[in-house]
Protein backbone atom coordinates (compact mmCIF):
# COMPACT_ATOMS: atom_id res chain seq x y z
CA UNK A 1 0.00 0.00 0.00
CA UNK A 2 0.77 3.81 -0.71
CA UNK A 3 -0.13 6.66 1.54
CA UNK A 4 -1.50 9.41 -0.61
CA UNK A 5 -1.23 13.40 0.30
CA UNK A 6 -4.98 13.12 1.14
CA UNK A 7 -4.37 10.31 3.84
CA UNK A 8 -6.16 7.61 1.77
CA UNK A 9 -4.21 4.92 -0.16
CA UNK A 10 -3.53 3.82 -3.31
CA UNK A 11 -4.31 0.08 -3.52
CA UNK A 12 -1.86 -3.06 -4.29
CA UNK A 13 -3.98 -3.72 -6.52
CA UNK A 14 -3.61 -0.15 -8.67
CA UNK A 15 0.17 -0.61 -7.89
CA UNK A 16 -0.11 -4.10 -9.50
CA UNK A 17 -1.70 -2.96 -12.64
CA UNK A 18 0.92 0.08 -13.13
CA UNK A 19 3.98 -2.43 -12.78
CA UNK A 20 2.10 -4.38 -15.65
CA UNK A 21 2.31 -1.33 -17.71
CA UNK A 22 6.23 -0.82 -16.60
CA UNK A 23 7.87 -1.50 -13.74
CA UNK A 24 9.22 2.04 -13.38
CA UNK A 25 5.45 3.63 -13.59
CA UNK A 26 4.93 3.15 -9.46
CA UNK A 27 7.67 5.33 -8.75
CA UNK A 28 6.44 7.78 -11.46
CA UNK A 29 3.20 7.11 -9.31
CA UNK A 30 4.53 7.93 -5.99
CA UNK A 31 6.21 10.95 -6.85
CA UNK A 32 2.70 12.63 -7.60
CA UNK A 33 1.75 11.13 -4.31
CA UNK A 34 5.14 12.83 -2.35
CA UNK A 35 4.33 16.00 -4.67
CA UNK A 36 7.71 15.45 -6.59
CA UNK A 37 5.83 14.97 -9.87
CA UNK A 38 3.15 17.26 -11.20
CA UNK A 39 -0.16 15.51 -12.29
CA UNK A 40 0.55 16.14 -15.86
CA UNK A 41 4.11 15.06 -15.82
CA UNK A 42 2.57 11.70 -14.43
CA UNK A 43 -0.20 11.70 -17.45
CA UNK A 44 2.50 11.90 -19.78
CA UNK A 45 4.92 9.91 -18.32
CA UNK A 46 2.36 7.23 -17.67
CA UNK A 47 1.21 6.97 -21.27
CA UNK A 48 4.14 7.56 -23.32
CA UNK A 49 5.40 3.56 -20.83
CA UNK A 50 1.73 2.26 -22.70
CA UNK A 51 -0.91 2.83 -20.15
CA UNK A 52 -4.01 3.80 -21.67
CA UNK A 53 -5.14 7.74 -21.71
CA UNK A 54 -8.81 6.75 -20.02
CA UNK A 55 -6.46 4.69 -17.26
CA UNK A 56 -4.05 7.47 -17.19
CA UNK A 57 -6.49 10.13 -16.40
CA UNK A 58 -8.57 7.64 -14.39
CA UNK A 59 -5.20 7.12 -12.04
CA UNK A 60 -4.16 10.85 -11.89
CA UNK A 61 -7.54 11.42 -10.44
CA UNK A 62 -6.81 8.94 -7.99
CA UNK A 63 -3.61 10.00 -6.97
CA UNK A 64 -4.70 14.01 -6.71
CA UNK A 65 -8.32 13.22 -5.33
CA UNK A 66 -9.00 15.67 -8.56
CA UNK A 67 -10.46 14.80 -11.45
CA UNK A 68 -8.19 15.56 -14.44
CA UNK A 69 -10.59 17.62 -16.90
CA UNK A 70 -9.41 17.41 -20.95
CA UNK A 71 -9.20 20.13 -22.74
CA UNK A 72 -12.75 21.51 -23.67
CA UNK A 73 -13.66 21.11 -27.20
CA UNK A 74 -16.02 24.11 -28.58
CA UNK A 75 -19.80 22.72 -28.58
CA UNK A 76 -23.20 23.69 -28.24
CA UNK A 77 -25.71 20.97 -28.95
CA UNK A 78 -25.29 17.73 -30.48
CA UNK A 79 -23.58 16.69 -33.80
CA UNK A 80 -25.20 16.95 -37.24
CA UNK A 81 -24.00 16.06 -40.22
CA UNK A 82 -23.22 17.39 -43.23
CA UNK A 83 -21.47 20.87 -45.15
CA UNK A 84 -18.12 21.79 -46.26
CA UNK A 85 -15.50 23.81 -43.59
CA UNK A 86 -14.04 26.35 -45.19
CA UNK A 87 -10.42 27.58 -43.46
CA UNK A 88 -8.28 30.19 -44.31
CA UNK A 89 -4.82 28.63 -44.50
CA UNK A 90 -1.66 28.82 -46.49
CA UNK A 91 -1.21 26.03 -49.48
CA UNK A 92 2.43 24.44 -49.51
CA UNK A 93 4.13 21.82 -51.68
CA UNK A 94 3.60 18.63 -50.03
CA UNK A 95 5.28 16.43 -52.42
CA UNK A 96 7.36 13.96 -49.90
CA UNK A 97 5.71 13.46 -46.69
CA UNK A 98 8.85 12.92 -45.37
CA UNK A 99 10.13 16.16 -45.59
CA UNK A 100 7.45 18.73 -45.00
CA UNK A 101 8.44 21.61 -42.74
CA UNK A 102 6.24 23.82 -41.67
CA UNK A 103 2.41 23.22 -39.58
CA UNK A 104 0.37 24.10 -42.44
CA UNK A 105 2.17 21.37 -44.63
CA UNK A 106 1.14 18.83 -41.95
CA UNK A 107 -2.45 19.96 -41.83
CA UNK A 108 -2.71 19.54 -45.55
CA UNK A 109 -1.77 16.02 -45.17
CA UNK A 110 -3.35 14.66 -41.89
CA UNK A 111 -6.77 14.53 -43.32
CA UNK A 112 -5.72 11.94 -45.32
CA UNK A 113 -2.53 10.14 -44.23
CA UNK A 114 -2.17 9.74 -40.14
CA UNK A 115 0.65 9.18 -37.02
CA UNK A 116 0.69 5.84 -35.02
CA UNK A 117 0.44 8.21 -32.33
CA UNK A 118 -1.45 11.55 -32.20
CA UNK A 119 -0.60 14.13 -29.11
CA UNK A 120 -3.59 15.81 -27.55
CA UNK A 121 -4.35 18.69 -26.98
CA UNK A 122 -3.94 18.49 -23.46
CA UNK A 123 -0.06 17.35 -24.66
CA UNK A 124 -0.62 13.70 -24.27
CA UNK A 125 0.57 10.81 -26.28
CA UNK A 126 -2.43 9.21 -27.34
CA UNK A 127 -2.40 5.99 -29.97
CA UNK A 128 -3.53 6.45 -33.19
CA UNK A 129 -2.79 3.82 -35.52
CA UNK A 130 -1.14 2.44 -33.35
CA UNK A 131 -3.22 0.76 -31.01
CA UNK A 132 -1.09 0.57 -27.91
CA UNK A 133 2.74 -0.41 -26.66
CA UNK A 134 4.74 -1.21 -24.35
CA UNK A 135 8.55 -0.66 -23.21
CA UNK A 136 11.81 -2.59 -21.43
CA UNK A 137 12.58 -1.34 -18.29
CA UNK A 138 15.59 -0.05 -19.57
CA UNK A 139 13.34 2.01 -22.38
CA UNK A 140 15.48 0.06 -25.36
CA UNK A 141 13.15 -2.00 -26.43
CA UNK A 142 9.70 -0.93 -28.07
CA UNK A 143 6.60 -3.07 -28.87
CA UNK A 144 4.24 -1.31 -30.95
CA UNK A 145 0.71 -2.79 -31.52
CA UNK A 146 -1.00 -1.68 -34.63
CA UNK A 147 -4.99 -1.11 -35.23
CA UNK A 148 -6.37 -4.46 -37.20
CA UNK A 149 -9.06 -3.66 -39.80
CA UNK A 150 -7.44 -0.42 -40.95
CA UNK A 151 -7.74 -0.34 -44.59
CA UNK A 152 -5.74 2.52 -46.79
CA UNK A 153 -8.05 4.12 -49.78
CA UNK A 154 -7.21 1.69 -52.34
CA UNK A 155 -8.31 -1.14 -50.43
CA UNK A 156 -5.10 -2.31 -48.99
CA UNK A 157 -4.70 -3.58 -45.08
CA UNK A 158 -2.64 -1.19 -43.29
CA UNK A 159 0.36 -3.16 -41.19
CA UNK A 160 3.57 -3.95 -40.07
CA UNK A 161 4.75 -3.19 -43.86
CA UNK A 162 4.08 0.41 -43.47
CA UNK A 163 5.15 1.02 -40.85
CA UNK A 164 8.66 -0.39 -41.40
CA UNK A 165 8.65 0.82 -44.58
CA UNK A 166 8.65 4.62 -43.78
CA UNK A 167 10.79 3.92 -40.70
CA UNK A 168 13.93 2.89 -43.38
CA UNK A 169 12.86 5.91 -45.71
CA UNK A 170 13.13 8.21 -42.41
CA UNK A 171 16.08 6.94 -41.53
CA UNK A 172 17.83 7.12 -44.70
CA UNK A 173 20.02 10.34 -44.48
CA UNK A 174 20.24 11.05 -48.29
CA UNK A 175 15.99 11.13 -48.17
CA UNK A 176 16.80 14.66 -45.77
CA UNK A 177 13.84 13.86 -43.45
CA UNK A 178 14.09 15.64 -39.68
CA UNK A 179 13.11 12.13 -38.57
CA UNK A 180 16.71 11.09 -39.16
CA UNK A 181 17.52 13.35 -36.03
CA UNK A 182 13.96 13.04 -33.98
CA UNK A 183 14.71 9.03 -34.31
CA UNK A 184 18.41 9.80 -33.58
CA UNK A 185 18.25 6.44 -30.66
CA UNK A 186 17.72 4.14 -34.05
CA UNK A 187 20.93 5.02 -35.48
CA UNK A 188 24.48 3.19 -34.81
CA UNK A 189 25.49 7.02 -33.15
CA UNK A 190 25.31 10.30 -33.47
CA UNK A 191 27.68 11.12 -36.11
CA UNK A 192 26.45 12.98 -39.27
CA UNK A 193 26.18 9.37 -41.97
CA UNK A 194 25.34 6.93 -39.42
CA UNK A 195 22.98 3.97 -40.49
CA UNK A 196 19.89 3.04 -39.08
CA UNK A 197 20.96 -0.39 -36.58
CA UNK A 198 20.30 -3.49 -38.24
CA UNK A 199 17.55 -4.66 -35.94
CA UNK A 200 16.16 -0.96 -35.61
CA UNK A 201 13.02 -1.66 -36.44
CA UNK A 202 11.17 -5.11 -37.36
CA UNK A 203 8.38 -6.67 -38.61
CA UNK A 204 6.96 -9.62 -35.51
CA UNK A 205 3.95 -9.96 -37.23
CA UNK A 206 1.32 -8.11 -39.55
CA UNK A 207 0.35 -6.19 -36.77
CA UNK A 208 3.19 -5.78 -34.18
CA UNK A 209 6.69 -3.74 -34.73
CA UNK A 210 9.59 -4.19 -32.49
CA UNK A 211 11.67 -0.62 -32.16
CA UNK A 212 15.28 -1.52 -30.75
CA UNK A 213 17.42 1.32 -29.69
CA UNK A 214 21.15 2.45 -29.31
CA UNK A 215 20.04 4.39 -26.14
CA UNK A 216 16.98 4.25 -23.75
CA UNK A 217 14.58 6.80 -25.43
CA UNK A 218 11.39 7.80 -23.40
CA UNK A 219 10.32 10.16 -25.87
CA UNK A 220 9.85 7.71 -28.60
CA UNK A 221 5.97 7.59 -28.86
CA UNK A 222 5.69 11.27 -28.11
CA UNK A 223 8.11 11.66 -30.89
CA UNK A 224 5.80 9.68 -33.11
CA UNK A 225 3.44 12.27 -33.06
CA UNK A 226 4.82 15.45 -34.97
CA UNK A 227 4.02 15.99 -38.58
CA UNK A 228 6.43 14.95 -40.77
CA UNK A 229 5.53 11.21 -39.13
CA UNK A 230 2.51 10.24 -40.91
CA UNK A 231 2.61 7.35 -42.14
CA UNK A 232 2.26 6.75 -45.98
CA UNK A 233 1.31 3.72 -47.85
CA UNK A 234 4.58 1.63 -47.86
CA UNK A 235 4.85 1.87 -51.92
CA UNK A 236 5.77 5.07 -51.68
CA UNK A 237 9.16 5.49 -52.13
CA UNK A 238 9.68 8.99 -53.25
CA UNK A 239 8.51 11.47 -55.63
CA UNK A 240 5.20 13.45 -55.62
CA UNK A 241 2.88 11.83 -52.84
CA UNK A 242 -0.10 14.52 -54.17
CA UNK A 243 -0.39 12.57 -57.31
CA UNK A 244 -1.44 9.22 -55.73
CA UNK A 245 -2.37 10.31 -52.47
CA UNK A 246 -3.50 6.67 -50.54
CA UNK A 247 -4.49 7.23 -46.97
CA UNK A 248 -6.14 5.48 -44.28
CA UNK A 249 -7.67 9.17 -42.84
CA UNK A 250 -11.43 10.08 -42.70
CA UNK A 251 -11.08 12.01 -45.83
CA UNK A 252 -9.55 12.15 -49.21
CA UNK A 253 -7.31 14.61 -51.32
CA UNK A 254 -9.56 15.87 -54.02
CA UNK A 255 -7.81 19.01 -55.59
CA UNK A 256 -4.70 20.89 -54.11
CA UNK A 257 -3.07 23.27 -55.76
CA UNK A 258 -0.15 25.36 -54.10
CA UNK A 259 -0.74 29.01 -52.90
CA UNK A 260 -4.40 28.66 -53.73
CA UNK A 261 -6.60 25.79 -52.85
CA UNK A 262 -7.05 22.24 -51.08
CA UNK A 263 -10.28 20.52 -51.04
CA UNK A 264 -11.04 17.21 -48.68
CA UNK A 265 -14.14 14.77 -49.52
CA UNK A 266 -15.33 12.55 -46.81
CA UNK A 267 -14.02 8.67 -47.55
CA UNK A 268 -16.97 7.24 -48.73
CA UNK A 269 -16.14 3.67 -47.44
CA UNK A 270 -15.76 5.27 -44.12
CA UNK A 271 -13.29 5.53 -40.96
CA UNK A 272 -11.52 2.84 -38.61
CA UNK A 273 -12.11 5.71 -35.84
CA UNK A 274 -16.10 5.94 -36.43
CA UNK A 275 -18.04 8.83 -37.93
CA UNK A 276 -17.36 11.50 -39.62
CA UNK A 277 -19.73 14.85 -39.47
CA UNK A 278 -18.25 17.08 -41.88
CA UNK A 279 -18.85 16.58 -45.88
CA UNK A 280 -15.39 17.51 -46.56
CA UNK A 281 -12.75 20.30 -46.11
CA UNK A 282 -12.03 23.43 -48.01
CA UNK A 283 -8.98 25.40 -47.55
CA UNK A 284 -8.35 28.96 -49.25
CA UNK A 285 -5.18 30.58 -49.83
CA UNK A 286 -5.34 34.28 -49.00
CA UNK A 287 -2.06 35.12 -49.40
CA UNK A 288 0.80 36.59 -47.44
CA UNK A 289 -1.76 40.13 -46.53
CA UNK A 290 -2.77 38.77 -42.65
CA UNK A 291 -5.90 41.48 -42.93
CA UNK A 292 -7.21 39.30 -45.82
CA UNK A 293 -8.18 36.00 -43.78
CA UNK A 294 -9.94 38.28 -41.19
CA UNK A 295 -11.63 39.65 -43.49
CA UNK A 296 -13.03 36.91 -45.26
CA UNK A 297 -14.23 35.21 -41.92
CA UNK A 298 -15.75 38.44 -41.04
CA UNK A 299 -17.83 38.23 -43.88
CA UNK A 300 -18.77 34.89 -44.29
CA UNK A 301 -16.14 33.67 -46.90
CA UNK A 302 -14.59 30.99 -44.40
CA UNK A 303 -15.45 29.41 -41.37
CA UNK A 304 -12.50 29.14 -39.83
CA UNK A 305 -8.34 30.60 -39.61
CA UNK A 306 -5.50 28.98 -39.32
CA UNK A 307 -4.01 31.33 -37.28
CA UNK A 308 -5.05 35.14 -36.14
CA UNK A 309 -1.66 37.36 -36.28
CA UNK A 310 -1.02 38.85 -32.87
CA UNK A 311 -2.06 42.13 -33.92
CA UNK A 312 -5.21 41.11 -34.69
CA UNK A 313 -6.43 39.21 -31.68
CA UNK A 314 -8.25 42.97 -29.96
CA UNK A 315 -10.21 43.44 -33.63
CA UNK A 316 -11.60 39.69 -33.50
CA UNK A 317 -12.29 40.18 -29.67
CA UNK A 318 -14.45 42.94 -30.95
CA UNK A 319 -16.61 41.05 -33.86
CA UNK A 320 -19.76 39.51 -31.64
CA UNK A 321 -20.48 36.61 -34.57
CA UNK A 322 -16.85 35.20 -34.34
CA UNK A 323 -15.17 32.87 -31.69
CA UNK A 324 -11.81 33.82 -30.32
CA UNK A 325 -9.11 30.54 -29.28
CA UNK A 326 -5.99 31.19 -27.65
CA UNK A 327 -3.20 29.11 -26.21
CA UNK A 328 -0.03 29.19 -24.17
CA UNK A 329 2.69 27.22 -26.17
CA UNK A 330 6.46 26.60 -27.22
CA UNK A 331 5.89 28.33 -30.17
CA UNK A 332 8.90 30.87 -31.08
CA UNK A 333 11.44 32.45 -33.57
CA UNK A 334 14.97 31.99 -32.71
CA UNK A 335 17.60 34.52 -34.23
CA UNK A 336 20.16 32.05 -35.13
CA UNK A 337 23.72 32.08 -36.12
CA UNK A 338 25.45 29.63 -38.54
CA UNK A 339 28.12 28.82 -36.15
CA UNK A 340 30.60 27.70 -38.78
CA UNK A 341 30.37 31.04 -41.07
CA UNK A 342 32.11 34.06 -40.52
CA UNK A 343 31.70 36.33 -38.28
CA UNK A 344 29.55 33.82 -36.47
CA UNK A 345 32.23 31.37 -36.34
CA UNK A 346 33.77 33.70 -33.57
CA UNK A 347 31.94 33.19 -30.17
CA UNK A 348 32.96 36.20 -28.96
CA UNK A 349 30.75 37.75 -31.87
CA UNK A 350 28.06 36.10 -30.78
CA UNK A 351 28.44 36.36 -27.34
CA UNK A 352 27.98 40.34 -28.32
CA UNK A 353 25.27 39.98 -29.99
CA UNK A 354 23.58 37.79 -26.89
CA UNK A 355 24.91 40.39 -24.48
CA UNK A 356 22.57 43.57 -26.49
CA UNK A 357 19.01 41.89 -25.95
CA UNK A 358 16.53 42.94 -23.72
CA UNK A 359 13.95 39.71 -24.08
CA UNK A 360 11.39 41.61 -21.94
CA UNK A 361 11.14 44.23 -24.20
CA UNK A 362 11.29 42.72 -27.33
CA UNK A 363 8.36 41.31 -25.71
CA UNK A 364 6.49 44.49 -25.74
CA UNK A 365 7.35 45.36 -28.69
CA UNK A 366 7.06 42.92 -31.08
CA UNK A 367 4.40 40.73 -29.72
CA UNK A 368 2.60 42.73 -27.21
CA UNK A 369 3.94 40.70 -24.53
CA UNK A 370 1.39 38.30 -25.26
CA UNK A 371 3.89 35.79 -24.47
CA UNK A 372 6.62 34.82 -21.80
CA UNK A 373 10.50 36.38 -22.60
CA UNK A 374 12.71 33.88 -24.19
CA UNK A 375 16.43 33.00 -22.31
CA UNK A 376 18.46 32.18 -25.68
CA UNK A 377 18.58 28.16 -25.30
CA UNK A 378 14.92 26.60 -26.80
CA UNK A 379 13.70 25.18 -23.82
CA UNK A 380 10.40 26.53 -22.52
CA UNK A 381 8.70 26.96 -19.28
CA UNK A 382 5.75 24.57 -20.55
CA UNK A 383 8.52 22.15 -21.26
CA UNK A 384 8.31 19.65 -17.84
CA UNK A 385 12.17 19.45 -17.62
CA UNK A 386 12.60 23.15 -17.77
CA UNK A 387 15.44 24.15 -15.68
CA UNK A 388 15.05 27.52 -13.93
CA UNK A 389 18.66 29.22 -14.34
CA UNK A 390 20.13 32.22 -14.71
CA UNK A 391 18.13 34.71 -17.21
CA UNK A 392 20.48 36.51 -20.03
CA UNK A 393 20.51 40.42 -19.25
CA UNK A 394 21.95 43.36 -21.57
CA UNK A 395 24.90 44.52 -21.30
CA UNK A 396 26.94 46.67 -23.26
CA UNK A 397 29.74 47.17 -21.91
CA UNK A 398 30.10 43.54 -22.29
CA UNK A 399 28.95 43.09 -26.16
CA UNK A 400 31.53 46.52 -26.53
CA UNK A 401 34.28 44.11 -25.24
CA UNK A 402 33.47 41.17 -26.78
CA UNK A 403 33.30 42.65 -29.97
CA UNK A 404 36.85 44.57 -29.70
CA UNK A 405 38.48 40.96 -28.97
CA UNK A 406 37.21 39.93 -31.81
CA UNK A 407 38.58 42.19 -33.93
CA UNK A 408 35.42 44.31 -34.55
CA UNK A 409 36.49 47.76 -32.44
CA UNK A 410 35.13 49.70 -35.07
CA UNK A 411 32.21 48.43 -35.44
CA UNK A 412 30.38 44.78 -37.12
CA UNK A 413 27.72 45.23 -40.10
CA UNK A 414 25.63 41.88 -40.13
CA UNK A 415 22.16 40.94 -42.21
CA UNK A 416 19.61 39.02 -40.65
CA UNK A 417 17.45 37.36 -43.10
CA UNK A 418 13.55 36.58 -42.30
CA UNK A 419 10.37 36.34 -43.85
CA UNK A 420 7.47 39.27 -44.75
CA UNK A 421 4.64 37.39 -43.01
CA UNK A 422 3.68 36.64 -39.95
CA UNK A 423 4.24 40.57 -39.13
CA UNK A 424 5.89 38.66 -35.92
CA UNK A 425 8.98 38.02 -37.58
CA UNK A 426 9.97 40.70 -39.28
CA UNK A 427 8.94 43.37 -36.53
CA UNK A 428 11.12 41.02 -34.13
CA UNK A 429 13.89 41.64 -36.52
CA UNK A 430 14.01 45.63 -36.94
CA UNK A 431 13.89 45.80 -32.64
CA UNK A 432 16.57 43.66 -33.04
CA UNK A 433 18.38 46.50 -35.10
CA UNK A 434 17.96 48.89 -32.09
CA UNK A 435 19.08 46.91 -29.44
CA UNK A 436 22.62 46.39 -31.31
CA UNK A 437 23.03 49.69 -32.84
CA UNK A 438 24.62 51.39 -28.76
CA UNK A 439 26.94 48.14 -29.55
CA UNK A 440 28.42 49.37 -32.68
CA UNK A 441 26.42 46.47 -34.62
CA UNK A 442 24.96 47.74 -37.61
CA UNK A 443 22.57 45.04 -38.64
CA UNK A 444 19.97 44.68 -41.76
CA UNK A 445 17.12 43.19 -42.24
CA UNK A 446 16.63 41.67 -45.54
CA UNK A 447 12.26 40.71 -45.68
CA UNK A 448 11.77 38.05 -48.21
CA UNK A 449 8.73 35.92 -49.51
CA UNK A 450 8.35 33.05 -47.15
CA UNK A 451 9.04 30.50 -50.33
CA UNK A 452 12.34 32.30 -50.98
CA UNK A 453 13.47 32.09 -46.97
CA UNK A 454 12.58 28.88 -46.64
CA UNK A 455 14.39 27.68 -49.82
CA UNK A 456 17.59 28.76 -47.98
CA UNK A 457 16.26 28.82 -43.83
CA UNK A 458 19.12 25.67 -43.06
CA UNK A 459 21.79 27.72 -44.97
CA UNK A 460 21.58 31.74 -44.51
CA UNK A 461 24.50 32.95 -41.96
CA UNK A 462 21.76 34.93 -40.01
CA UNK A 463 18.16 34.03 -40.14
CA UNK A 464 15.25 34.48 -38.17
CA UNK A 465 13.28 31.43 -38.17
CA UNK A 466 10.10 30.19 -36.31
CA UNK A 467 9.54 27.04 -34.93
CA UNK A 468 6.18 25.09 -33.63
CA UNK A 469 5.79 23.80 -30.58
CA UNK A 470 6.28 20.57 -29.49
CA UNK A 471 5.54 18.63 -25.63
CA UNK A 472 9.11 18.05 -24.90
CA UNK A 473 12.30 20.38 -24.55
CA UNK A 474 14.67 17.37 -25.69
CA UNK A 475 12.75 16.80 -28.93
CA UNK A 476 13.30 20.55 -29.52
CA UNK A 477 16.95 20.04 -28.84
CA UNK A 478 17.42 16.65 -31.17
CA UNK A 479 15.85 18.50 -33.56
CA UNK A 480 17.58 21.67 -34.03
CA UNK A 481 21.00 21.43 -32.30
CA UNK A 482 21.85 17.58 -32.71
CA UNK A 483 25.00 17.24 -34.43
CA UNK A 484 24.71 17.02 -38.33
CA UNK A 485 20.81 16.36 -38.28
CA UNK A 486 18.94 17.78 -41.21
CA UNK A 487 16.80 20.80 -39.44
CA UNK A 488 20.79 21.81 -37.29
CA UNK A 489 20.16 25.09 -38.93
CA UNK A 490 22.94 26.62 -36.69
CA UNK A 491 25.41 24.14 -37.89
CA UNK A 492 25.52 23.51 -34.01
CA UNK A 493 28.50 20.44 -33.50
CA UNK A 494 28.97 19.83 -29.82
CA UNK A 495 29.52 16.06 -28.90
CA UNK A 496 29.28 16.62 -25.07
CA UNK A 497 25.82 18.22 -25.89
CA UNK A 498 25.10 15.05 -28.20
CA UNK A 499 25.63 13.00 -24.95
CA UNK A 500 23.72 14.47 -22.99
CA UNK A 501 20.99 14.80 -24.56
CA UNK A 502 21.16 11.22 -24.73
CA UNK A 503 21.43 11.07 -21.32
CA UNK A 504 17.82 13.50 -21.24
CA UNK A 505 16.18 10.91 -23.64
CA UNK A 506 16.98 7.99 -21.39
CA UNK A 507 16.07 9.41 -18.27
CA UNK A 508 12.10 8.79 -16.78
CA UNK A 509 12.66 11.09 -13.35
CA UNK A 510 11.30 14.22 -14.63
CA UNK A 511 13.88 16.16 -11.58
CA UNK A 512 16.64 13.95 -12.48
CA UNK A 513 15.68 14.96 -16.42
CA UNK A 514 15.84 18.09 -15.24
CA UNK A 515 19.36 18.32 -13.76
CA UNK A 516 20.37 17.27 -16.94
CA UNK A 517 18.68 19.71 -18.95
CA UNK A 518 19.54 22.49 -16.61
CA UNK A 519 23.67 21.71 -18.05
CA UNK A 520 22.12 21.36 -21.91
CA UNK A 521 20.54 24.84 -21.35
CA UNK A 522 23.52 26.07 -19.99
CA UNK A 523 25.41 25.32 -22.78
CA UNK A 524 23.76 26.80 -25.51
CA UNK A 525 23.34 29.87 -23.62
CA UNK A 526 27.05 29.71 -23.22
CA UNK A 527 27.93 28.48 -26.78
CA UNK A 528 25.91 31.56 -27.65
CA UNK A 529 23.85 29.91 -30.79
CA UNK A 530 20.93 31.96 -31.06
CA UNK A 531 19.08 34.68 -29.75
CA UNK A 532 15.68 33.38 -28.51
CA UNK A 533 13.55 36.31 -28.03
CA UNK A 534 10.54 34.95 -26.28
CA UNK A 535 7.67 32.27 -26.40
CA UNK A 536 4.40 33.28 -28.05
CA UNK A 537 0.75 32.69 -27.05
CA UNK A 538 -1.17 31.66 -30.16
CA UNK A 539 -4.48 32.22 -31.23
CA UNK A 540 -7.18 31.93 -34.09
CA UNK A 541 -10.96 32.28 -34.79
CA UNK A 542 -14.32 30.83 -36.07
CA UNK A 543 -17.56 31.56 -36.84
CA UNK A 544 -20.36 30.17 -34.23
CA UNK A 545 -21.28 27.62 -36.80
CA UNK A 546 -17.55 25.50 -36.17
CA UNK A 547 -18.37 22.81 -32.81
CA UNK A 548 -16.52 20.27 -31.61
CA UNK A 549 -13.32 21.92 -32.14
CA UNK A 550 -10.01 22.10 -29.48
CA UNK A 551 -7.61 23.96 -30.32
CA UNK A 552 -3.97 22.67 -30.47
CA UNK A 553 -1.07 24.42 -29.37
CA UNK A 554 1.26 23.26 -32.34
CA UNK A 555 -2.02 24.53 -34.77
CA UNK A 556 -2.80 21.16 -35.54
CA UNK A 557 -6.30 20.33 -37.42
CA UNK A 558 -8.31 16.97 -36.04
CA UNK A 559 -11.71 17.78 -37.72
CA UNK A 560 -13.01 14.42 -37.84
CA UNK A 561 -14.97 15.46 -34.55
CA UNK A 562 -15.83 19.11 -35.87
CA UNK A 563 -19.44 19.67 -37.31
CA UNK A 564 -21.45 22.90 -38.47
CA UNK A 565 -24.57 24.01 -36.65
CA UNK A 566 -27.61 25.25 -38.83
CA UNK A 567 -28.15 27.93 -36.43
Amino acid sequence: MTEKNDGTRLDAEAVEALERVHPKLPRVAAGVEEGTVSRREFLRTATLLGLSAGAAYAMAGRLTGEPFVPAARAQSGSPVKGGTLRVSMNIKEISDPATVDWSEKGNELRHVIEPLVRISSDNVAVPHLAESWSASEDLRTWTFRLRQGVKWSNGDDFGADDVVANFVRWMDPAVGSSNYGRFSALRTSNDDGSPMLENGVVKIDDHTVEFNLRVPFLALPESMGDYPCMIAHRSFQGGNWVENPIGTGPFELVELTVGSRARYRRKESGWWGGEVFLDGIDYVDHGDDPAAPLAALASGQVDMLYRLNVEQVPAARAIPTLVLYQADTAQTGVARMKVDQAPFDDIRVRQAIQSCIDHERLLALAYQNLGTPGEDHHVSPVHPEYAAIAKPTQDYDRARALLAEAGYGDGLEIQIDCVAQPTWEPNTSQALVEMLRPAGIDLAVNIMPGGTYWDRWTTTPFGFTSWTHRPLGTQVLSLAYRSGVPWNESSYSNPDFDALLDEAEATLDVEERRAIMEELQRMLQTDAVIVQPYWRSIATASSQAVQGYAHHPAEEHHFEQVWLSQG
